[in-house]
């Protein structure tokens, strides 16, 4: 009995892979559908970068409730969710536990419900928070990834950065919090509005709520789903930019940026032959030959743009990390000299 179960436990976690993918495609062509009538909602006219357009003129008490709500609602939950699972089921398994099966129907009926949301109310976070701070949980997430996957990966070309194990153990520890909070803070930022940039936008976030809900166990650590996670920004960011700004415009910096940071570091984590590796990275310069033959190589600069940035953010985050373990060192060390000094009292 005991082996027959062993062996069916997997594909529940396999299916339910699966069908949350299908779900991700079906609800976004759901949203599609029913975003129709969402076109004759007033809006102001945009503003430039900095201005987030697909917000209401006249917010009302109502759409900021329902809006941080269920923000707040969806994110308590799935931290609890992930606290429990660290706490209870504490390693990983094959299959799925009940906890993963609660942050499934979790993530399932806030989405449900942001869908009801914003035909309703239509506001998301937007309407009071930065259109960067939206952006900015992203880029967190991609470079806490990258920091995080340095000791099976490596950072360049397959070699580790030198960052200390200790900071590679806490990231892996406490990215589930972060995660489940860069996606479910961009999730209710946005209303299920039917643009282009929308509806991949609302694939990749299904995506990540998806991952999050099979924490601790073999699929979540499935190495072609996660690189599928890291790599859907690249297809996202290069759409939404070619849409605003059309073939002359600075989609090239998402593309080269995000595809030359899959060449210098995420490729080398999926155990390719150096043939492969070579191919995929010999594409890579052959693309931005011909792009920039055309385009003009006074522009080559935008294809660093972003890898600077995120591998430049990657210690600074590291940094950080550090400095929170010192000060975590610090305080437990304060609080047992207290406690030795009230015994001695005693």
């Amino acid at each position: 009995m005991q082996s027959s179960l062993d062996q069916s436990q997997p594909r529940s976690a396999q299916t339910a892979l699966w069908l949350g993918i299908l779900f991700s495609f079906g609800f976004t062509a759901l949203i599609w559908w029913a975003g129709q009538r969402l076109h004759a909602i007033e809006k102001l006219p945009d503003q430039g970068a900095s201005w987030y357009y697909w917000q209401l003129p006249n917010p009302t008490l109502w759409s900021r409730i329902t809006a941080w709500g269920g923000y707040l609602l969806h994110q308590l939950t799935i931290w609890g969710a992930i606290y429990y699972a660290q706490t209870r089921v504490k390693k990983y398994t094959k299959g799925l536990q009940t906890i993963n099966w609660v942050a499934l129907g979790a993530n399932a009926l806030f989405i449900i419900l942001h869908f009801i949301q914003t035909h309703f109310w239509y506001d998301g976070l937007a309407q009071d928070v930065s259109i960067f701070s939206s952006q900015g949980s992203v880029i967190v997430m991609l470079v806490w990834i990258l920091l995080m996957e340095n000791s099976r990966r490596g950072l360049f070309m397959g070699k580790r950065a030198p960052i200390g194990k200790e900071i590679g153990r806490a990231a892996r520890q406490y990215h589930g919090y972060v995660f489940s909070w860069a996606a479910i803070y961009t999730f209710w930022y946005h209303p299920m509005e039917t643009s282009s940039g929308h509806l991949v936008g609302f694939i990749y976030m299904f995506f990540l709520l998806l991952q999050g809900s099979l924490f601790l166990t073999r699929i979540h650590v499935n190495r072609w789903w996660m690189l599928a996670q890291e790599v859907m920004v690249l297809f996202h960011g290069t759409m939404v930019a070619f849409v605003q700004a059309g073939p002359t415009g600075f989609w090239p910096m998402f593309f080269f940026g995000f595809f030359g940071i899959f060449v210098i570091t995420q490729m080398h984590g999926l155990g390719l032959s150096k043939a492969w590796r070579w191919v995929l990275g010999g594409g890579y310069l052959a693309l931005v030959i011909g792009i920039y033959t055309w385009r003009g190589w006074d522009k080559i600069d935008e294809i660093v743009r972003i890898p600077v940035i995120e591998y430049a953010l990657i210690a600074v985050l590291a940094l950080l990390i550090w400095l929170v373990l010192q000060l975590a060192k610090l305080f437990t060390r304060r609080k047992a000299v207290l406690v030795s000094d009230q015994i001695s009292c005693d």
